[in-house]
């Protein structure tokens, strides 16, 4: 019986985590295809889950089907249909719905339509990074239905209550519907006129995964790595979009040093201390492609893409004194140009001081000291403390990095800087 038994155990655990990588590789695509089919994103991604739901209690049991995807679209459909039934006494539009969508009208083959996938995801991602909604709602409802994250995983990775998530999700589709926002392609224009937002939350997710603002561990991978993959989906559905690739590449060259920015303990390893020999050269090889991909399209590099740029000086450089700092300061020139901000200048001003020496680098350091952004983030003493060490200034570094210490939000961060205050003596 014992054997019997384990084995059942083993099934019941294949065939969870059947569903766990079908659903996270198709789930944009089956609540793409489920919106399409019901014109309502908010019941679309209901139904799916509820999809989901059946199939973490049917598969274990039932074994995993031959058609995963397609099983779980069959359910969600049916799903939808009983919705749509429950509706007809109310809502005339639902009732001609439920009696039009029944089992003879084609099934999941015209759900799953090959030549519409892309269309689907691409509506999807346009829909959870609509306008009407706060960014920490489209954050949210981006990773629920395009990267097919489940309450819990979105809380965990940004340390918040799943209470609070749920909340975020729930609001965001209420405000959706609302608004009145079809589940559609939008227009070229459009398309370009939001995809800086889209752009955006993909950055979002990817900027709390490679350096967490609070918490006790300096990166996030998982979620960073969440953001590589939103980004390659992107890419794929919006190719003649430089600046798509041109993001894409920025997460694949900063993600290459992962491995290489914190010891065995977790704490973070500065630039000029990693082993460039831990750093993902594939990464780097695919963050290159995807730069070089930006270029070609003839349009100059936008925001994202110079940041790559900027990043790629780092990882083709064989050591910190070997990298090209002055290009690096010419890159973080455009950038001020194209997107002006305190933190683009205070890079600006450490690539300076690589390039020109300390002192020059502290001159524009303390041009910003004015900067609202700066009067509470440990940013600014952060990069005062270093360049004052390497002047000899030990003393006025001290001080700097005392107020670096208390200001600073994470954890395995705070320990690195406490270990450059010590070493001061």
């Amino acid at each position: 019986m014992a054997g019997v038994h384990g084995q059942s155990v083993t099934d019941a655990r294949g065939g969870r985590a059947a569903v766990e990588a079908v659903w996270r590789i198709d789930s944009a695509r089956i609540v793409g295809a489920l919106a399409r089919y019901t014109g309502d994103f908010a019941l679309a991604e209901d139904v799916a889950q509820e999809a989901l739901a059946e199939a973490l209690v049917s598969w274990p049991t039932d074994g995993v089907p031959a058609n995963p995807t397609g099983w779980l679209l069959t359910a969600g459909r049916r799903r939808a249909i009983d919705a749509f039934r429950r509706r007809a006494a109310r809502d005339e539009r639902y009732a001609s719905l439920a009696v039009g969508r029944t089992e003879a009208d084609g099934g999941d083959d015209l759900l799953f339509d090959p030549d519409r996938i892309d269309d689907d995801v691409l509506a999807l991602v346009f829909t959870a990074c609509h306008p009407v909604l706060s960014k920490q709602a489209r954050v949210a409802l981006t990773l629920r239905v395009v990267s097919g994250l489940s309450s819990d995983e979105i809380a965990r990775a940004f340390l918040v209550p799943t209470a609070t998530v749920q909340a975020r999700i729930t609001r965001a589709k209420k405000a959706i519907a609302a608004a009145g926002v079809g589940f559609e392609v939008p227009s070229r224009e459009e398309q370009r006129e939001r995809l800086g937002g889209v752009l955006s939350v993909v950055y979002v997710v990817f900027t709390e995964g490679s350096t967490a603002t609070s918490g006790a561990d300096l990166m996030r991978v998982d979620l960073a790595r969440e953001a590589i993959r939103l980004g390659r989906v992107l890419a794929r559905v919006l190719p003649e979009e430089p600046e798509v690739h041109g993001l894409l590449a920025l997460m694949e060259l900063t993600a290459a040093r992962f491995a290489a920015r914190t010891d065995a303990d977790g704490a973070p390893v500065l630039l000029e201390d990693q082993d460039r020999r831990r750093w993902d050269r594939g990464a780097i090889r695919r963050g290159r492609a995807a730069l070089a991909t930006a270029s070609a399209a003839g349009r100059g590099l936008g925001p994202y893409g110079l940041q790559a740029a900027i990043a790629e000086c780092h990882d083709v450089a064989p050591s910190v004194e070997a990298t090209d700092w002055s290009r690096i300061v010419v890159l973080y020139d455009a950038l001020g140009q194209l997107a002006p901000s305190p933190v683009v200048a205070l890079n600006r001003a450490v690539a300076v001081a690589m390039a020109d020496g300390p002192a020059a680098g502290l001159v524009e350091v303390d041009a910003l000291a004015g900067e609202e952004l700066f009067r509470s983030s440990h940013l600014l003493p952060m990069v005062r403390g270093e360049l004052l060490t390497r002047l000899g200034r030990a003393e006025q570094a001290r001080s700097e990095l005392a107020v670096a210490i208390e200001r600073c939000p994470n954890a395995a961060e705070r320990v690195a800087l406490q270990r450059k205050y010590d070493a001061l003596g």
